[in-house]
């Protein structure tokens, strides 16, 4: 599989996810900077984290109308694979690309720590090798990450099964406590209702190396591949 890993001014993530893809999961990947226009016949496009454009505006404001994200949003549009994550995720909900928006924190603060998250939808690309409910420790960094999203907008989501994950115990359980920023009934992550483009706040590149202690953010990478975690 080819990957195209998009890189706008302020994004600090595009290596991690680079060296996740290519070092780790021996894919083919190329980076693709935000005033090209050629998306080079990627098989999967990912909008990685960091703070594009320095969060001005809001975050992911401006990189919504960098000129790369005019061929991503076709190529989506059109049925291909999409993955946002943490600014990536808001430059998926500024462009409209994925429901809801992406608010800061109720704490006020930049969370940066290791969360659980509870799969709720097996059945897609990007979840497909995880077990239902299956707890994944995965990292946060983000002062922007309240998931928000009017009430009849997530009946609809619901009914449509577009929660991927959210946050949790380590037990699985949903509680206050547990949720980072105060997300909507803990949301971390969501897809469109055609199931091809998903956005997520937690870094899974993160959590894929066994040199940093943690692998579970490999469930996810080796869901796209195909591949069975072990």
């Amino acid at each position: 599989m080819k990957f195209g890993v998009v890189v706008f001014p302020g994004s600090n993530c595009d290596a991690d996810m680079i060296y996740v893809i290519e070092s780790i999961l021996k894919q083919q990947v190329v980076r693709l900077w935000h005033k090209d226009t050629d998306l080079q016949g990627c098989d999967f496009i990912i909008l990685p984290g960091g703070f594009s454009y320095g969060d001005y505006l809001r975050s992911g404001a401006i990189a919504r109308f960098s000129p790369i994200m005019e061929n991503v949003i076709t190529y989506a549009e059109k049925g291909g694979f999409l993955l946002g994550i943490c600014n990536g995720f808001q430059i998926l909900c500024e462009a409209g690309l994925v429901p809801g928006v992406l608010l800061h924190n109720d704490n006020q603060k930049f969370n940066c720590k290791n969360v659980y998250i509870s799969t709720e939808n097996k059945n897609t690309l990007i979840t497909q090798n995880c077990l239902p409910k299956q707890v994944l420790k995965i990292p946060i960094a983000h002062g922007e990450g309240r998931y928000y999203v009017d009430d009849n907008t997530l009946k609809q989501m619901k009914q449509n099964d577009q929660i991927l994950f959210r946050y949790c115990s380590e037990a699985g359980q949903l509680s206050h406590l547990a949720n980072p920023n105060g997300s909507v009934e803990h949301i971390a992550g969501v897809c469109n209702a055609s199931k091809n483009i998903f956005g997520m706040m937690p870094h899974p590149e993160r959590a894929a190396d066994t040199n940093l202690g943690n692998t579970d953010g490999l469930y996810i990478f080796k869901s796209i591949l195909g591949l069975v975690t072990a």
